[in-house]
């Protein structure tokens, strides 16, 4: 069921291809004016890019944070530059947003963090951590910032622009051969984690949850 929004104004970083752009569809069709600033206008690894953005615009209903740039690897082998460039920018890019961006009462602020919060995995243990920490980052800034209501969607395995550099048949190899280890029996589209968005956003109740949205991923043998 689509949600209408009426005209409220809605904030979705990361909006240019993937999950944020399902995102920034799914709330536009429900009828909000979506701004879906380019990383030119703000960048939320950079401390002055965010503080100029929130400081010449007014509150918005509903912020989603969507971007994110990260490496991957084992942690004796990921360099510490890379590990902490991954850190500032889903975490602490984030979190740059969640406290300069104003949102009207009982509006919302949506992080996208990833499954690997909870299923644990030997070669994305700095992803699962920083996932953990912005999960953890939305239940204490749930309570700090009432009665706005922050939430986070954690996805699964989702087929995204993330996986273009593979040839198609080796990313449709991948991605089958973890659709027959998911329940679900298939992997995710981006419009699946964007109904998700949707819903913790505009649900009145919903604050300070986790949303896992993963196929069954996280409990799957």
């Amino acid at each position: 069921m689509t949600i209408p929004l009426n005209g409220q104004r809605v904030l979705v970083i990361g909006a240019s291809g993937g999950i944020g752009k399902a995102t920034a569809e799914a709330f536009a069709t429900a009828g909000a004016y979506v701004s879906r600033p380019t990383r030119d206008a703000l960048d939320i690894t950079d401390d002055a890019s965010v503080a100029a953005f929130f400081a010449t615009e007014g509150a918005f209903d509903h912020v989603v944070i969507a971007a994110a740039k990260t490496k991957t690897g084992p942690v004796a082998a990921l360099a510490l530059d890379d590990a902490q460039a991954a850190m500032n920018s889903k975490f602490f890019g984030a979190y740059r947003v969640a406290r300069a961006a104003k949102v009207n009462d009982g509006g919302s602020i949506t992080f996208v963090s990833g499954f690997l919060s909870q299923r644990t995995s030997a070669t994305s243990v700095l992803q699962g951590a920083i996932n953990a920490a912005l999960e953890a980052l939305a239940r204490g800034l749930a309570l700090e910032r009432a009665p706005v209501r922050v939430n986070t969607v954690s996805p699964g395995l989702v087929d995204t622009p993330l996986y273009a550099a593979m040839s198609n048949a080796d990313r449709q190899a991948m991605f089958d051969k973890a659709a027959a280890h998911l329940p679900a029996r298939r992997v995710g589209q981006p419009e699946d984690i964007a109904s998700a968005i949707l819903f913790v956003a505009t649900n009145p109740f919903a604050t300070g949850s986790t949303v896992t949205v993963d196929g069954g991923g996280t409990i799957a043998a």
